[in-house]
């Protein structure tokens, strides 16, 4: 069986840590790829199902708001391959996307059969958490294959102390 492994930036420090910690960690899969995904905008705007009469931006506007959403994902791309230089694996393929980040990490994975996802966790406390969501526990709740989660040494470091 063929590995596909996804290493998931959102271009952060924590999160490039995440995927070089992943390079060192794993063997190199048959496919790797360096995934990001930018916030699309959302559909309401255009679609008006925020309580107006119509949308709340032309679909110009939208299509405006999508192309720089998708600009932002290749230029997060770009800082991350540029930021892994020799730490990335030969032939790491680029992919950046846009969308809910959590399940459209999940939905790649899902598409292309990988067998590990490769994550950053900001460690977020529960109450933070539960305000603010936390992509990595959406990604590891909903994953079609193994998650492997790096977070914040110097956070969890924090939390085992006080």
């Amino acid at each position: 069986m063929a590995r596909t492994i996804v290493f998931s930036t959102d271009g952060s420090a924590l999160s490039l840590d995440a995927v070089r910690k992943g390079f060192a960690l794993l063997q190199p899969g048959d496919r790797n790829i360096l995934l990001t995904v930018s916030e699309s905008p959302d559909q309401a705007l255009l679609l008006g199902a925020s309580g107006f009469a119509g949308g709340t931006v032309t679909p110009e506007t939208f299509n405006e708001m999508q192309k720089a959403a998708e600009a932002a994902a290749d230029e997060t791309l770009s800082e991350a391959i540029k930021a892994l230089g020799a730490a990335a694996p030969e032939g790491l393929e680029h992919v950046a996307i846009t969308g809910n980040p959590g399940p459209a990490i999940c939905a790649y994975a899902d598409e292309v059969d990988a067998t590990t996802i490769v994550i950053g966790s900001r460690g977020h406390g529960g109450l933070k958490r539960a305000v603010l969501g936390s992509v990595s526990d959406h990604v590891v709740r909903h994953s079609p294959c193994a998650v492997l989660i790096f977070g914040d040494s110097a956070e969890i470091h924090e939390g085992l102390v006080h």
